[in-house]
């Protein structure tokens, strides 16, 4: 028939009728220009905003000279008299005193106060009776001292003053009103959210969101990578928009609500921006902290004209960014919950699917704490998709890469599939900081394009920390930090269900002295028992290596045995990986979604479980702890290579490593300092036995630490 369809959901009550023979016309909302409503228009020209500003200040000078004169001493009229009577009533002494003004040159005006009221003459030939007052310009250019004498024989007392200027008086008396109105409207359009603010006291209930339309953001779909299941669902919404028939003829209703969750830094902000690029209707953006307010009843107001705005402007998008800090699970928390927000969110529940219908207004909301949000927010008919913007896998890690490193010149060696895969387990936000720092290191070098190198040094400084050469470690201290870490590396070599190791350094990065990093062959979402028991075993050959050369414990393990022991307690409690106690569940989370956080722990077992939990934690740790020394002690020549070789050289990759433990030498290096400016010959130590070290005060320097994360 002609007639675009997609007419029919924003105005169902349009007919299909023809006039003169032919349909009607319908123009398409979506591409047509929308009128905004009031508080989005800013056509009027600058003249008329100039002009009303100025009938504003003409109203108030006005008014403010009107007060003046209203104000005014009601002193007698002064009535203007001719010389001549001006004469008669001077000799006649009926003028008792005077005030004479100069008034320019050569003019002096004559004010005079007459002895008692009476009937006399105008200057114009009217009669005034009662006159009091008189007053004139005198003909005199001088007042001398003969003038002067025969004023005062006719017993007329005077004074001469110099009259002020007119528009100086005006001045004088205008200006505290003008001060006083000024001061007042400054005022006044700050309450109201004037002068550039939008926080006054007047707009304290208006929503803050923020009007994108179309042109006004620059990011699209194809600036997203590794969130493919997201753009999909996103891009059905942003299709639905343009061509609802295509979903409406069999019935299809389009979402009302998307919420994205997913980790901090893989991208939902991003793709709300890419969603912003690419709707051809309006969006709003706001965040969930604009919402809540210390005073009760604002986060309602504000959401109640969130969506009247929306409804304006529908067909329109809504994107709520950290919806956890209103949509939080109502009573909860310390003290029985928080009015405001519950009471905002009360009337967010309403206006996403209450009794009244918002048709044309979509919602697009993220957040990184899914679990503490309320029941009746996630339901279908507010949020009826659940989109996960989990963390990238390495196609989508080498997706990310060629998105940031697009206005990058990259040099001949670079191979963004080989940095991809040395970078498990980072976000967007992380791969985006990594391009970043190589970027920056390679223009402090002056180099002309970002090559291998540059990206390897800047992936060091994200997964380990910046190096810290500057830190002053004694001999001592360095040789122990050596062998701990070559600890770390002989015990990963050895147990085949370790990740491989990637680089060991003793260069002090972030708040470790020492760090050994290993990246997995392939992605991991699920940790078998083995896996697990290596895990604790290789963070142990640390402490296994001090012991066994040193004789002694030091700090530096505290990181190690923290995770080695909080890793066998979820084998026990969480994962039940125990034999003795089962497939079972020890202990339920007690958590306050008001703090977000676990606080405590229910102990719903009884005292004897409790013993056999922790004797079963510590057979865990002791059985890895006696593998682990077992290895070392096996392999002391090589770790003896491992160490010297790190105190040679501070770092030590995957290769390297591979050739000491085959018992091949490296490449010479140039003869000099270490990292620490002293030399490397005094740092070697001999092979042939363990040194006997003397007991040493506890160090107060962070323990070392390794990147890698447990699971």
């Amino acid at each position: 028939m002609g007639v675009d369809m997609r007419w029919t959901w924003f105005n169902e009550n349009q007919s299909d009728e023809k006039k003169n023979g032919n349909p009607k016309r319908r123009l398409n909302p979506l591409r047509s220009q929308k009128k905004l409503p009031k508080q989005f228009r800013d056509d009027d020209p600058a003249w008329m905003k100039l002009g009303r500003v100025a009938l504003s200040w003409v109203g108030i000078v006005l008014a403010v000279i009107l007060i003046m004169y209203a104000f005014r001493s009601t002193d007698e009229t002064e009535y203007e008299i001719s010389f001549t009577a001006f004469q008669q009533l001077l000799s006649d002494k009926k003028i008792t005193e005077a005030t004479i003004k100069k008034s320019g040159l050569t003019d002096y005006d004559f004010h005079g106060r007459l002895t008692q009221p009476m009937d006399i003459q105008t200057a114009s030939g009217k009669t005034a009776r009662n006159a009091v007052r008189v007053g004139l310009t005198l003909p005199y250019s001088n007042i001398d001292d003969k003038l002067i004498a025969t004023w005062t024989e006719k017993g007329l007392k005077f004074k001469i003053e110099k009259e002020d200027s007119l528009w100086m008086n005006a001045l004088v008396n205008i200006f505290p009103w003008i001060l006083l109105i000024g001061v007042w409207l400054i005022i006044f359009r700050r309450m109201q959210g004037g002068a550039g603010g939008t926080k006054g006291l007047f707009s304290f209930g208006k929503s803050r969101a923020k009007l994108l339309t179309e042109g006004m953001t620059h990011v699209t779909f194809q600036d997203v990578a590794g969130a493919d299941e997201a753009k999909t669902e996103l891009q059905e919404v942003i299709e639905f928009l343009k061509e609802p028939a295509k979903f409406q003829r069999l019935g299809g209703k389009i979402p009302k609500g998307v919420l994205l969750l997913g980790p901090p830094g893989t991208g939902k902000t991003l793709l709300a921006r890419a969603v912003a690029g690419e709707a051809s209707v309006p969006f709003f953006s706001i965040s969930g902290a604009d919402f809540v307010e210390m005073f009760v009843g604002v986060g309602a107001s504000r959401v109640r004209d969130l969506f009247e705005q929306g409804k304006k402007s529908a067909p329109c998008i809504i994107f709520i960014d950290e919806i956890d800090a209103v949509g939080r699970h109502r009573g909860a928390g310390l003290g029985g919950g928080h009015d405001e927000r519950e009471q905002t969110l009360n009337q967010l529940l309403v206006e996403m699917d209450g009794f009244e219908q918002n048709t044309g207004v979509i919602i697009i909301a993220a957040t990184n704490r899914p679990d503490v949000l309320d029941p009746a927010l996630l339901r279908p008919g507010r949020f009826d998709r659940q989109v996960v913007v989990d963390r990238p896998d390495v196609k989508g890690r080498e997706g990310i890469f060629r998105v940031h490193t697009k206005n990058i010149p990259l040099g001949e060696d670079v191979k963004l599939e080989v940095i991809a895969k040395g970078t498990p387990g980072l976000s967007g936000a992380d791969i985006a900081n990594l391009v970043n720092e190589a970027a920056l290191l390679a223009a402090r070098q002056n180099d002309k394009a970002v090559n291998m190198r540059h990206f390897e040094e800047a992936k060091d400084k994200v997964m380990m920390g910046m190096e810290r050469k500057s830190m002053i470690i004694s001999d001592r201290e360095k040789k122990i930090t050596a062998y701990h870490e070559s600890g770390h590396v002989l015990v990963a070599k050895f147990l085949p269900e370790a990740d491989p190791v990637h680089k060991v350094t003793i260069i002090p990065r972030g708040r470790a002295l020492g760090v050994t990093t290993y990246i997995p062959i392939d992605e991991k979402h699920t940790y078998s028992r083995d896996y697990l028991e290596a895990m604790i075993t290789y963070a142990l050959g640390g402490r296994a290596a001090e012991k066994i050369i040193f004789n002694q414990l030091t700090t530096g393990a505290g990181n190690d045995i923290e995770r080695a022991t909080e890793i066998s307690r979820k084998m026990v409690c969480e994962w039940g990986m125990s034999e003795k106690l089962g497939p079972l569940a020890y202990g339920a989370k007690e958590e306050e979604l008001f703090l977000g956080r676990e606080i405590t722990r229910t102990r719903n077992f009884s005292e004897g479980t409790a013993i056999a939990i922790d004797a079963e934690v510590r057979r865990i740790v002791t059985t890895a702890m006696k593998r682990a020394d077992k290895i070392v002690r096996e392999n002391l020549p090589k770790l003896h290579r491992l160490a010297n070789a790190l105190l040679e050289r501070e770092i030590l990759d995957s290769e390297e490593i591979d050739k000491l433990l085959r018992g091949e030498e490296l490449p010479p290096m140039e003869r000099g300092t270490n990292g620490q400016g002293q030399s490397n010959d005094d740092t070697k130590i001999s092979s042939e036995q363990p040194e006997k070290a003397k007991p040493e005060p506890a160090a107060t320097l962070p323990p070392t630490g390794k990147s890698r994360k447990t699971p």
